[in-house]
């Protein structure tokens, strides 16, 4: 029997490290990391912060830490972040922002995760007012996920801190992805990050490390991070075999992420070929290739459409067949109704087993689905045709 196959797009944190990165994490040298005296912490955090071009780093458990971090850091209770509406911290961080550092989360708007310097400008409270919270912070997430992947370009980065450092505020960069952004613009990182007072980038993406971010900034900025990383419960002792990971990562995967953006740019070409998904490869640049809820929406809409129409021509041609016209109730369409339920059913207990919330998702889906395009099969054929 062939070995079943299956492929999972859900995220490049299903990256597993390699063999090679196992052996080389095995070997490394560690020591404690909250002395300083662990020798592969401190060559990931001098790459890091070389990388990024800033005076120092520290290395991080999670790149959330990284982004709760810099929050504390750069604000205080009461004051707000600008941010795209669709930023990490605001739809996977379990509130963070406001439980850890009492932050309040100016959401604003902009084509594919990304805004202009007019909604900077917009976003900014008059400092005069002492009704509203106090602008802090401009926040930027390279490459913006839920924006499709997409890369802010260099020039946009720039104008929108220049009005944000004018206006007083701080800058911080989510580089979760900012290697691929790197790989796929030819733009240095240190490029990307030099207009930020903080950044950061994380090694469990399409890197392939099984653990571990590193926040970077200047030596104040790290410093203060490194107190918040103690109360945090982020300082470790001899983290040199987790960070090891970071390094080879940093040393062997940075390149191959070439090879995912060619994968993802093949599967957009795939994907527009299909009847009914409107997708422009040339948009796709990184793995993120458009949101989940884009892609099903007009998956969803195409499906209900040609489903809608198959069942109207059927009607039809079985009653040009037979000569008569079929009876086309309530009673036979809940018959119908009843057995598309079933086989649901045996469709998501063959896949998922019997686990109730998700075969009650195949159900209620299919019902739903199905129903629609009676009702839409019923208005082409009565309304559209005069059945």
């Amino acid at each position: 029997m062939a070995p079943r196959i299956e492929v999972d797009l859900y995220s490049d944190t299903l990256t597993k490290p390699s063999l090679e990165m196992r052996r080389f994490m095995c070997d490394a040298e560690v020591g404690d990391e909250q002395k300083f005296e662990d020798p592969t912490v401190n060559l990931l955090q001098e790459m890091v912060a070389e990388l990024l071009g800033k005076e120092a780093a520290v290395f991080l458990p999670s790149g959330t830490m990284c982004n709760e971090i810099a929050i504390r850091v750069h604000c205080r209770p009461g004051e707000e972040m600008i941010a795209h509406r669709t930023a990490h911290p605001i739809h996977f961080e379990s509130g963070g922002p406001g439980a850890l550092a009492g932050v309040n989360v100016m959401a604003v708007d902009g084509p594919r995760g990304q805004y202009d310097v007019a909604t900077v400008e917009a976003a900014i409270r008059a400092p005069e007012v002492r009704y509203f919270p106090r602008s802090r912070l401009l926040w930027v997430e390279q490459t913006a996920n839920l924006g499709g992947g997409s890369i802010w370009p260099l020039r946009q980065i720039e104008a929108v801190t220049a009005v944000a450092k004018g206006r007083g505020l701080k800058t911080h960069m989510d580089g979760a992805r900012l290697m691929n952004a790197v790989v796929a613009s030819g733009v240095a990182a240190r490029d990307f990050a030099a207009p930020f007072d903080s950044a950061w980038i994380d090694f469990t993406k399409g890197l392939g490390a099984p653990v571990g971010a590193a926040l970077a900034g200047s030596r104040e900025f790290i410093h203060e991070a490194w107190r918040l990383k103690q109360q945090m419960g982020g300082s470790m002792r001899q983290a040199g075999i987790i960070a090891a990971g970071g390094v080879y990562a940093l040393r062997h995967n940075v390149k191959r992420l070439a090879e995912d953006h060619a994968n993802a740019k093949r599967l957009a070409e795939g994907l527009a070929a299909l009847p009914g998904v409107w997708l422009d490869p040339a948009s796709v640049a990184t793995p993120h290739l458009l949101t989940l809820e884009r892609f099903l929406f007009r998956l969803i809409a195409v499906g209900f459409l040609l489903l809608t129409l198959t069942l109207a021509s059927g009607i039809l041609f079985t009653e040009q067949l037979f000569g008569k016209a079929l009876v086309f109730n309530h009673k036979s369409v809940f018959s119908v109704l009843g057995w598309l339920t079933f086989g649901a059913l045996l469709i998501g207990r063959w896949r998922y087993g019997w686990r109730g919330r998700i075969a009650l998702r195949w159900i209620i889906a299919g019902t739903v689905f199905v129903f629609l395009a009676y009702l839409g099969s019923k208005f082409v054929l009565e309304v559209l045709l005069g059945r």
